[in-house]
């Protein structure tokens, strides 16, 4: 009789608060002070599309870091600028909204690893391809998105999320947070998009969006999953049916690319990270950074 293999447990978001805040990674957070708190609230309607995107960010700002997490509307007030600036890190980890508390995790860890500093020497256009041999957790890739209109800079940014996708012709792609440029990138690389989301009903072409993950999750090859699931705390069930399934999981984050940083290689295969400021608050070239898990990890 086959002996049934076991998966060890996923890793979780909480467990990494802990460790943060026992200082296994590096610095007390006691010791550390949030300088600043930011709260920004801002809609987008791409043209051609009829869908307005509404989103609110909170961000943290850790001497040069920022750590950010979108959140729903009515989540958290503009009064948390106020009240968390100037506060101990640690108290901003144990305290208040978990989108307050991932955006401290993710100044945190992007402090001490910022995204700049694990950039290969050079730069890629946004649809360049590398191999997938980078070393978990050591290296990325630098992409820099062009100036332009909030449809190229879209179109370009989404482009180099779906060129994390290693998928053959029909690969059914779960989509957890839809946007449709990146719907029309997945297209464009062959995958069938199996779109969900809790705001939307139906992209610009029609596809209906399912607002029932686990729909997605039982039926997709490979996961795309937004930074927010970070923010509304489903990223850690994503992560773990993920590797139950033996399905990869590539995670594209403005909420959190730090944070989604600390699995990659432990359910998470790729990772599209953005920091602040994001490309839509910007005509000018930005830059994200594009990690891949070691081979086998």
């Amino acid at each position: 009789m086959t002996t049934p293999t076991t998966i060890a447990p996923a890793p979780t978001v909480h467990a990494l608060v802990e460790a943060v805040l026992n200082g296994e990674h590096g610095p007390l957070p006691s010791d550390l002070v949030a300088t600043s708190v930011f709260w920004i609230h801002h809609g987008t309607r791409l043209a051609g599309g009829d869908t307005t995107y509404l989103n609110q960010y909170v961000l943290v700002r850790l001497g040069g870091s920022f750590g950010a997490c979108a959140f729903e509307a009515g989540e958290i007030d503009p009064s948390v600028c106020r009240d968390s600036s100037g506060a101990a890190l640690d108290a901003l980890l144990r305290e208040g909204p978990r989108p307050l508390r991932i955006a401290a995790l993710d100044a945190y860890l992007a402090e001490r690893r910022p995204h700049r500093e694990a950039a290969d020497v050079g730069d890629a256009g946004a649809g360049t391809r590398r191999g997938a041999g980078t070393r978990r957790g050591a290296s990325a890739e630098r992409v820099v998105l062009p100036a332009g209109t909030p449809e190229v800079r879209a179109r370009a940014r989404d482009a180099a999320i779906a060129g994390l996708l290693d998928i053959e012709e029909g690969a059914k792609v779960g989509l957890i947070g839809v946007v449709d440029p990146l719907v029309a990138a997945i297209r464009e690389r062959g995958g069938d998009p199996l779109p969900c989301d809790l705001n939307l009903k139906a992209t610009r072409w029609g596809d209906p969006v399912t607002a029932d993950m686990h729909e997605v999750l039982d039926r997709a090859d490979v996961v795309v999953a937004t930074g927010m699931t970070l923010g509304n705390g489903s990223f850690d069930t994503i992560l773990d049916r993920c590797r139950t399934r033996g399905v990869p999981l590539v995670v594209y984050a403005q909420s959190g690319g730090a944070v989604a940083r600390a699995f990659l290689g432990r359910g998470v295969t790729a990772l599209s990270a953005e920091p602040f400021p994001f490309s839509q608050f910007s005509a000018d070239p930005t830059v994200l950074y594009r990690y891949r898990a070691e081979a086998g990890a």
